[in-house]
């Protein structure tokens, strides 16, 4: 039979798709790329036709095999897929490190960037052969030959640990439950909770109620629940997953993992260079300096503390005018802050959700971004899927079908938790010059229908089903026809969360709510007295989420940059210090939060984890050109388009929000919609 991974397709054949074709799918891959660089660094006449492209379309047949399997390895892991997962990575990993330290490529890189030829090609083709030059340089091409193997040990490892870290994230989370018989133990969790809990238990076969911790379930438990020693119970599982402490102590400890993946980063700096891996990092970041980056943090935490110690004064006060005469601990803070939340702006998550039915969020999101960059959005029952509950979506401009992805919205085993959005096809031109539209993976972990009720979102889930689309359009709506600045490829990574953060800014706007929002038994979109409680809460405790944010992007950050041979940080220590000096809230000594951070430790933000801040800095400044001109400006949203989303990596994010903006950015809408300052500051 034809391996289906092989085949070029417009889409991955997910329902031909089987763990025993990744393997050699990859060995083929690997070997006929390999064959092909060896004649390309033969090459007597060195031209973009004769060296680009051909190395781009090796490069694009890989990512169209692995992208498949590394997101089935995602949304359905099992044993199996996990084990040929891992070993395609390690393959990967090594042809990657091969590929980045052959310095025949490289000369033949430079021997282009040097002709004639370069400086007649248009600006995406410029910036990715001088985004390529720098990839070698950063993969190691400059070292000598032991430099080079120590180089090339130390990136498969760290390819191992990183999956590894990720593998024991999942199964620590899998790998705890809690059955309750009596429903009076559940007291104050919402009936979707509730049924929610009996749907996971029925799935076990289990009597009663079950609760994970998996969001959907741990969530609600912790904001809603009366019952103080059951929510203690599933926040220490929680804060102790992947670790040495809590109910299952040492079972998939990352601890070891930390340790190792830390110095390793460290030495492979070193031998690049640089002083630390935090400087490693910022090689491709708009931040220019590890100064900059902590001092822009650290500003932002002066401005913020203060505002989060009020706040937790003010909970901490409620809550003993409500008769709760302890200590306030981490356990209590979530279901405190509700009450708190419901007491002053009598509005909750729960009383909304009926408002948000998936599947109108979904046509309302359309409709919103229709108004904006003149886009129209078609289901297509065509393509196979890996479950049933994904869905599949064609995007049309002018009639003409310009991209597609996959939505795949729910929680379920074997699933990996949170929400991302990754590529499955990257737009470019191929060796035919024909154009291969853009596909995306749209991936997030809602709580899923429950019997006749349609699955219905809180304004968070929203939030971030809007978030997500905000990436997906980045990568779908280039007009770059070149892989390597193409969507979001060659994007500086603190600039990359622009698109996502800036659209989450019409999930708040009344116009866009009316649009979004539809009652699942009446039809009638959001009132306009839930409206003004739900805007009038926006800002609530916000002092308190960006602390706890700066909390991991200072954590993060100095972790990197502090880190030595001579001076190997402590985990634990070195957060417990930036606690101490931006923290409102200290959580108990139990608690093991950095072997479940999988965005530093198994994904890409190592030390940069701080995108989030810099970025939204930049997200809520180009909002604000939309709060002048009308939130639905079509002007302003095709300027929006022009400048950021079709322009992918070709040029530096600051050049492109300055052609957009007029100016560069000002951090003072971020604290304005924050709520941290006002109109008259």
């Amino acid at each position: 039979m034809t391996n289906p991974l092989l085949q070029v397709s417009a889409l991955p054949h997910f329902d031909l798709i089987k763990t025993e074709h990744v393997v050699p799918a990859i060995d083929q891959i690997l070997q006929d790329n390999r064959n092909k660089i060896e004649l390309l660094t033969q090459l007597k006449d060195v031209s973009w036709e004769t060296l680009a492209r051909p190395m781009e379309e090796l490069d694009n047949r890989l990512n169209n095999a692995w992208s498949a399997v590394s997101h089935l390895n995602a949304v359905a892991n099992d044993d199996a897929l996990r084990e040929a997962y891992n070993n395609g990575l390690a393959k990967i990993t090594a042809y990657s490190t091969e590929v980045g330290q052959n310095k025949a490529l490289c000369d033949a890189y430079k021997v282009l960037a040097d002709s004639h030829e370069f400086s007649e090609l248009d600006q995406q083709s410029k910036k990715a052969i001088e985004n390529i030059l720098k990839s070698f340089h950063l993969s190691g091409v400059d070292l000598d030959d032991a430099k080079k193997l120590r180089f090339t040990e130390i990136s498969k490892r760290l390819s191992e640990l990183t999956s590894n870290f990720s593998e024991n994230v999942l199964d620590a989370t899998q790998g705890w439950y809690k059955q309750v018989l009596n429903e009076d133990e559940l007291s104050g969790l919402p009936e979707t909770a509730l049924e929610g809990a009996k749907q996971a238990a029925a799935q076990r076969e289990l009597e009663g109620f079950v609760i994970t911790l998996d969001f959907p379930s741990y969530f609600p438990l912790m904001t809603y629940c009366d019952n103080r020693a059951l929510r203690r119970e599933v926040y220490e599982a929680f804060l102790t997953r992947a670790s040495d402490q809590g109910p299952n102590a040492g079972k998939w400890d990352n601890g070891p993992l930390i340790k190792e993946i830390m110095a390793l980063r460290y030495e492979q700096a070193r031998i690049l260079g640089f002083n630390n891996y935090a400087e490693r990092s910022l090689a491709k970041k708009m931040a220019s300096s590890t100064d900059e980056v902590l001092g822009f943090l650290n500003e932002l935490a002066d401005k913020t503390k203060p505002f989060a110690e009020n706040e937790f004064k003010e909970l901490k006060a409620f809550a003993r005018a409500s008769d709760h005469n302890d200590e306030l601990q981490s356990w209590d803070i979530g279901y405190f802050g509700e009450k708190l939340r419901q007491h002053r702006y009598a509005i909750s998550q729960e009383e909304l959700r009926p408002y948000f039915p998936a599947n109108h969020v979904i046509k309302g999101m359309f409709d919103c971004v229709h108004r904006l960059f003149n886009i129209d959005i078609e289901l297509s029952t065509e393509p196979s899927v890996w479950n049933s509950d994904v869905t599949f979506y064609n995007i049309k401009r002018n009639g003409q079908h310009i991209a597609s992805f996959y939505l795949d919205l729910y929680a379920r085993s074997n699933k990996r938790g949170g929400a991302w959005m990754a590529d499955c096809r990257v737009r470019h031109r191929d060796a035919n010059n024909e154009l291969v539209n853009p596909v995306a993976f749209l991936t997030c972990n809602f709580t899923p229908p429950v019997g006749d009720k349609p699955a219905l979102l809180t304004h968070d889930e929203v939030t971030t089903l809007f978030h997500e689309f905000g990436h997906g359009l980045h990568h779908m709506l280039t007009q770059m026809d070149v892989c390597e600045v193409s969507g979001i490829n060659g994007v500086a990574w603190d600039a990359v969360e622009l698109p996502s953060q800036f659209l989450e800014n019409w999930c708040w706007q009344p116009e866009a709510l009316q649009l979004i929002s539809s009652h699942y038994e009446m039809g009638e979109p959001l009132p306009e007295d839930m409206l003004n409680k739900m805007l009038a809460a926006k800002n609530f405790q916000a002092g308190i989420q960006m602390t706890r944010q700066l909390e991991f992007s200072i954590f993060d950050f100095r972790f990197h940059k502090e880190y030595s041979d001579s001076n190997p940080v402590d985990v634990l220590q070195i957060l417990q210090d930036v606690r101490d000096k931006v923290a409102v809230i200290k959580p108990p000594e139990f608690t093991r939060f950095p072997h479940a951070f999988s965005h530093i430790f198994a994904g890409g933000y190592a030390a940069g984890y701080y995108s989030y801040k810099w970025a939204e800095v930049l997200a809520a400044d180009a909002f604000s050109k939309f709060e002048e001109q009308g939130v639905f400006d079509k002007a302003t949203g095709e300027a929006f388009l022009h400048a950021v989303l079709e322009q992918g990596g070709s040029r530096e994010p600051m050049e492109l929000f300055v052609e957009f903006r007029g100016r560069e950015p000002s951090v003072e809408p971020l604290l304005r919609h924050s709520g941290i300052m006002s109109e008259s500051n």
